[in-house]
This record gives C-alpha cells, structure tokens and sequence, in this order.
C-alpha cells in the first residue's frame, strides 16, 4: 500500500490512509517511548542550551514535573488584583522615602524634580513602548492576574500585558553567561511556610525606570516576600531591592492589592497611535508646550 501510495501522494485517499497507518503505528509504541523520545526534534545545539536552562529538560508545563509530589503551597495566588490605592497614589510608588542613590541616582533624581516642576515628564520610556518592567509595572494602576500550577506562577499585567513567570519547581537560576537579560528578569520562588519569597535577577537595563526616571544597572537584584492576608483578599508584597552601583544598602517597599471578582483581563497593544498623546512622545510633548504657552 505504501509503495502505492508514494506514486499517488498527493490524492486525498492516500493521504488519509497513511495518516491512518502513522496513528496506528504511534499508538503501538509504549508511552514511555513516546515520552522519552519527544525532545528529539530539537537540535543538539538547542538540547544544549535547554539543559544549561532546564535541568532535566522538565519544562513549567511538563505533564511529569506538574505530576510531581511536593509540599502543598502557603496559598494559591490565583485570581485578579488591583492595587491598594486607599492611600492615594503617591503611596503607591516606590518612593519616597528613597535609599542613598550614588551619583547616576542622584542626578536623575534631581533632573526628575526640575523636570516635574516645569510641568514635564521625565524619562517615559513606557510612553514609547518600551515595557515597564518590574518593579515599575507594579506601579500601574491596572489589575493584575495571576495563575498558579504547582511548578509556577503566571502573571499577566492588564497593563500592556505584560508577562512574568515565578518558577515554583526548584530550578536553579539560568547561567547568567547564556541568559538573555529582560524586563521583568528571571524569578525563582520558593516557600517559607505561609511566605513565598522570589528571588529576581537578570535584568534588562536599557530604558529600565524605577518610579520617576530612576536608572538600574546589570547588578540589580530584587526578592519578593509575599503573603496572603485578610482571610485571602489581599496580598501583601515585600519588596527588598539592592543596586550597589545605583544606591546604598537596601531600598525596601510594601505594596498591597486585593482581590476583584468582577474583572478580567483583556488583551492590550502599545502602538504609537494609542500613545500619540503621552507626555513620552513627540506628539504628547507638543501638547504640554502647547498648554505652558496658553498659561
């Protein structure tokens, strides 16, 4: 049949019949070889740089690493959140009080000021599409979804939707001679009793803000100590980030959101026709000049 079908390819009928002959071949092999045998199209260079990444090739989503025993969470973050604003928003940022900033720091910090009191913006890189970033995207007052397996935890930023995974499966971190540095970097977590603690680092540092303009360098570092409070309502987020060619000792920050039922979180472009009035581009500057001249 094989050989006849090779002449006659391309009719429907034997392409049917050999689809029928492959599902039943593949159904003869054991699972397990079927499972073991699954990574094979990749690329010995590819199986090289997944291993370094992924000991054991045991993806998040793998059905065997989900299937594995572990001690049972402090809680399941699962669900939609939106910031704690009962403070007013300039709670909400991650300053002040600031950390003893060296030099860069601290001239951001003063041409922030100057800037804010001439009634400009400074440094809105979001404006332009660049991705906020953690810690910044936890400053948008936008709900925050997250989604928790056993070997992970998946956020979705309503703003711009930006995505975050926080590894639960005891991965080490990435070889940081092969990691490709990004925005919200590369979360580790793991848990003390009712806390998780996530352990952040390879970050992205090009156009990367903290709160008004403020710079990061390809030192910074940030862990996370997150707890579930008010009967499961609300998280309570520690945040403890370290910079030392930015600034001195810790910079230490506690945020709050709580949980909404009543919202989802939909999909969400940065394109320049949506951001044409944002202080951070062209078109949005002119509209500031415009309204100064008016005054």
């Amino acid at each position: 049949m094989a050989a006849k079908c090779a002449s006659r390819f391309r009719t429907g009928l034997c392409r049917d019949v050999l689809a029928v002959a492959a599902s039943a071949l593949l159904l003869a092999v054991p699972l397990h070889a079927q499972t073991t045998d699954r990574n094979r199209r990749l690329s010995p260079e590819q199986l090289e740089i997944m291993q370094q990444r992924h000991p054991g090739l045991a993806g998040a989503l793998d059905p065997d690493n989900l299937a594995k025993k572990r001690p049972k969470p402090g809680f399941d973050m699962t669900g939609t959140w939106f910031v704690d604003l009962s403070e007013g928003f300039n709670k909400f940022m991650f300053g002040p009080p600031y950390p003893e900033f060296f030099e860069e720091g601290k001239k951001a910090q003063i041409e922030g000021a100057a800037a804010r009191a001439r009634g400009e913006n400074y440094r809105d890189s979001i404006g332009q599409c660049y991705p906020a970033g953690m810690p910044m995207i936890m400053t948008r007052v936008w709900p925050i979804m997250f989604v928790q397996v056993p070997t992970a935890i998946y956020m979705v930023a309503g703003f711009t939707n930006s995505f975050r995974t926080i590894f639960l499966d005891g991965r080490p971190h990435t070889d940081p001679d092969i990691y490709v540095p990004t925005y919200n970097g590369e979360s580790i977590g793991h848990w003390e009793g009712d806390t998780l603690v996530v352990d952040t680092q390879g970050f992205e540092t090009d156009h990367h803000w903290i709160d008004v303009g403020l710079p990061i360098s390809d030192e910074f570092h940030m862990v996370e100590r997150i707890r579930m409070i008010n009967g499961g309502n609300t998280l309570e987020i520690e945040y403890i980030m370290t910079d030392p060619r930015m600034w001195k000792g810790e910079w230490r920050n506690t945020k709050r959101w709580d949980r909404v039922t009543q919202a989802d979180i939909g999909e969400v472009e940065c394109t320049e026709a949506r951001n044409a009035n944002l202080p951070g581009t062209d078109r949005g500057q002119q509209e500031l000049d415009e309204r100064e001249k008016k005054k």
